[in-house]
């Protein structure tokens, strides 16, 4: 038995246009999954369903907005047509932005509540709340279903400076729990990843400086991860797979995985 053969499955992958996001789709197709890659940006999405495709996979590009229910049920007709009905939900959109974040020269208190919104609704709302109500609520429908959330190490611990972002991927750790609980009868599992530091375009600009070189806040998470590296993209596809597949982690809910480097376990 193949624990981890996802062949039959179909898996739908929000913000698989980014990164991370891609990178999850890509691992999830290596295991056999026919995957939908949900995104805004057509051209990132279809030149990540175009790789997949090469090594043999099968993945599909949709155009969503994940701030919008009517566009994810459209998106969710779609993948049923083209793919069969999605037993398996990555929820990987989400982000920061300059708004949300605390400096020297934007302290906490000129926070606009606007901004705060922005972040809670792009992580979220966006992030989990409208894709568990529409997909979420078919795997409740059919009796089957893997839901896995996007979290963030500063959910657990909140991170200097993203104030803003730490508190609304804190609240993903929450609802990610609330579901696992309200939706274990009905065989939908539900659970997160806590992704260590992985350079991504949301977050370049605080790790490197403008001529490439590392920031100190990259010398500093340096410091405070025990590997003293960050993470790859690709080394989020086995935990991925594994809380996908129903035969490796059939009693796994309500669960959220670290892959952090040793982050959350350095203190002195």
């Amino acid at each position: 038995m193949n624990l981890f053969n996802l062949e039959g499955e179909t898996a739908v992958v929000l913000g698989g246009t980014g990164e991370l996001g891609g990178a999850a789709a890509e691992a999830l197709a290596g295991a056999g999954a026919r995957v939908a890659i949900l995104g805004r940006n057509r051209e990132r999405g279809e030149a990540r369903a175009a790789i997949i495709e090469k090594k043999g996979g099968k993945a599909i590009f949709i155009r969503a907005d994940a701030l919008d229910k009517n566009s994810l049920e459209q998106a969710l007709e779609q993948v049923i047509c083209r793919l069969g009905g999605p037993t398996i939900l990555v929820n990987a959109a989400g982000g920061n932005s300059p708004e949300g974040t605390v400096t020297a020269e934007h302290p906490f208190e000129a926070i606009e509540a606007d901004a705060w919104q922005k972040l809670f609704d792009m992580n979220l709302l966006g992030g989990v709340m409208l894709p568990c109500q529409v997909f979420g609520a078919f795997m409740r429908a059919q009796g089957k279903g893997s839901i896995i959330n996007f979290a963030s190490v500063s959910a657990h611990t909140p991170l200097s400076r993203v104030v803003a972002y730490s508190a609304s991927k804190a609240a993903v750790l929450n609802l990610t729990r609330f579901l696992a609980r309200e939706w274990a009868q009905n065989g939908v599992r539900v659970n997160s990843i806590t992704p260590g530091f992985f350079p991504a375009e949301q977050n370049r600009s605080l790790l490197f400086n403008a001529d490439g070189s590392p920031s100190d806040r990259t010398r500093s998470i340096w410091e405070h991860t025990a590997m003293k590296r960050f993470g790859k993209p690709e080394e989020l596809g086995g935990v991925i797979v594994f809380l996908a597949s129903e035969a490796a982690s059939s009693f796994v809910t309500g669960t959220d995985i670290r892959i952090d480097g040793g982050f959350l376990s350095q203190t002195i």
